[in-house]
């Protein structure tokens, strides 16, 4: 299970969120930052639960698809954005929004919420052998990325304007060394996804 919940903490990501949100984050005062981000982090936490409880039967018992399916079209998604994020990087590409409210959605998804976290939502509520365990694995990844965020944030505003230049750029080769990791998932998922499928 802490296999699970590391490479649950890199497909979330907090090094790109930190770059996804710098235009905000430079908006707004580090106190009303937290809270967007905080609620748009409890709104992502929900969903993942949900995910964890009922994930697997949404798909084979509502939508009738194939739960390998998923995993073959979330793995693909996962290594499209590693793939991007090695390449070019990310620049800040929320904006900000009149209602906080809004933007704590916008932030959530897809931002926070995609398809490979969704797919590892599922898989750890399926491997947990109740779903208290599987709230303290996410909730506790979520915990730790909100701290990451919100920590890095509050670095970036101890430092000062030429020096927030240089911390950006080790934040990118960050994010680039985790797209090399999500992209490994990635393929292991599309591996995994092809083997369930031709052995159903």
């Amino acid at each position: 299970m802490d296999k699970l919940a590391i490479s649950f903490l890199i497909l979330v990501n907090p090094f790109a969120q930190f770059l996804y949100l710098k235009d905000v984050a430079d908006e707004l005062d580090l106190k009303t930052f937290t809270g967007v981000y905080g609620r748009a982090s409890v709104m992502s936490t929900v969903i993942y639960f949900l995910f964890a409880l009922i994930g697997e039967d949404i798909f084979t018992s509502f939508f009738n698809i194939k739960f390998d399916a998923f995993r073959i079209f979330g793995g693909i998604i996962i290594f499209s954005y590693a793939f991007l994020f090695i390449m070019n990087g990310t620049k800040g590409i929320v904006r900000m929004k009149e209602n906080l409210e809004d933007l704590a959605s916008e932030i959530a998804l897809p931002f926070i919420v995609g398809a490979g976290t969704i797919y590892l939502s599922i898989v750890i509520g399926l491997k947990s052998p109740h779903f208290g365990w599987s709230v303290l694995i996410i909730g506790g990844v979520m915990l730790l990325n909100f701290v990451m965020v919100v920590g890095l944030n509050l670095i970036k505003d101890l430092f000062k304007r030429k020096r927030k230049v240089a911390f950006d750029k080790y934040i990118g080769i960050a994010m680039r060394l985790n797209g090399f990791l999500m992209g490994a998932i990635g393929v292991n998922m599309i591996i995994d996804g092809i083997i369930g499928v031709m052995t159903a």
